[in-house]
């Protein structure tokens, strides 16, 4: 008599997840409308990773009194308001990339994948090192870029 295979709770809640997460994702991602052009698909899809995803307000976007983000501001440079709970080499605040003022859109794409700066250097934390897809990395861009002011 063959034993037969027993689940785990540990396989259980692995495959719960699994499965959660990959209905989330979907439910969260946006869908281009019908008569959108690759344009505006590519913005949408850049603001749904800057502002979903990256999270880049966090710390790009200066917030006001009540703790809200500056959206007359949005994404032109603040200070942390955090630090590190250890000793470590620490950024103290976030440039401006609403219009990404200082990589061209070639840079930035690049940047975007390899965490790398057009300098070779790469950003101090609490930058995380993004690696986005080639396309992910154009839609961030194309959004940043549709920033400037």
């Amino acid at each position: 008599m063959k034993p037969t295979p027993c689940l785990t709770a540990a396989t259980i809640i692995v495959i719960a997840l699994a499965t959660l997460t990959s209905l989330t994702s979907r439910a969260t991602t946006p869908v281009t409308p019908p008569g959108a052009t690759n344009t505006d698909a590519r913005l949408e899809r850049g603001k749904y990773l800057v502002e979903n995803v990256g999270l880049c307000a966090d710390c790009h976007t200066p917030r006001l009194p009540t703790g809200e983000f500056d959206r007359t501001r949005w994404l032109l440079g603040a200070a942390l308001p955090f630090q590190p709970t250890v000793p470590m080499p620490w950024s103290p605040a976030a440039p401006p990339i609403a219009g990404l003022p200082s990589m061209t859109e070639a840079q930035a794409v690049s940047f975007l994948q390899t965490a790398t700066r057009p300098d070779g250097t790469m950003p101090r934390p609490p930058m995380p090192p993004f690696r986005f897809s080639p396309e992910d990395a154009d839609a961030v861009v194309g959004y940043l870029k549709s920033l400037a002011k």
